[in-house]
């Protein structure tokens, strides 16, 4: 569809929104698009970013064996996974 423009109608276009938008007009506006195309960029690098630093979380947090306590030394009855309440405490 744009592979037919010749530098006559490119021209011709840059004409036209000159007429319609004014010389005035013009580098602001094409200043704040350079603005919103810079916070475009940082924000899609800082997704990147926030999405790489999640997966290696995900990946280096792996589930532990669950770690006991012992009461007495051999004494394997009375031993318990961390974190969960003694049933014989009351």
């Amino acid at each position: 569809m744009f592979g037919r423009l010749g530098p006559t109608e490119i021209i011709l276009i840059l004409v036209i929104v000159v007429l319609l938008f004014g010389a005035k007009k013009l580098p602001d506006t094409a200043r704040a698009l350079g603005r919103s195309m810079r916070i475009l960029k940082s924000e899609t690098k800082a997704m990147k970013t926030d999405d790489a630093e999640a997966d290696a979380a995900a990946k280096s947090s792996a589930p532990e064996a669950p770690r006991t306590i012992q009461a007495a030394p051999g004494d394997v009855s009375q031993s318990r996974p961390v974190g969960e309440p003694d049933a014989n405490r009351r």
